[in-house]
């Protein structure tokens, strides 16, 4: 396996992400797709630390940083989400307008 295919691979995990951000309407849903655009750019990480750096392992700290900070972010989001979704009823996100002034 070469760079070029990481790069791709990890190209069509962010896009796929991407896509999900865009299309769906149900939080959950949304968060799980922003989770798949953090782990496409945490495989790129690591392919680049591989086949640049063999010998040292700075992508692979990035990467656990990276991992640190998106379980922070999901736990948040999520007490966010159960939150609305206790006052809301739904978790659809085009009925989240409670920020709107």
């Amino acid at each position: 396996m070469t760079l070029e295919h990481i790069e791709l691979l990890s190209a069509a995990l962010f896009c796929l992400g991407m896509y999900g951000v865009l299309a769906r309407r149900n939080a959950v849903l949304v968060l799980i797709s922003i989770e798949l655009m953090l782990n496409a750019v945490n495989l790129n990480l690591v392919g680049y630390a591989v086949f640049l750096d063999p010998g040292r392992v700075l992508g692979q700290i990035i990467a656990i940083f990276v991992i640190t900070i998106a379980a922070a972010e999901v736990g948040l989001a999520l007490a966010i989400i159960l939150r609305m979704y206790k006052n809301r009823g739904t978790a659809n996100v085009d009925e989240f307008n409670i920020m709107k002034w």
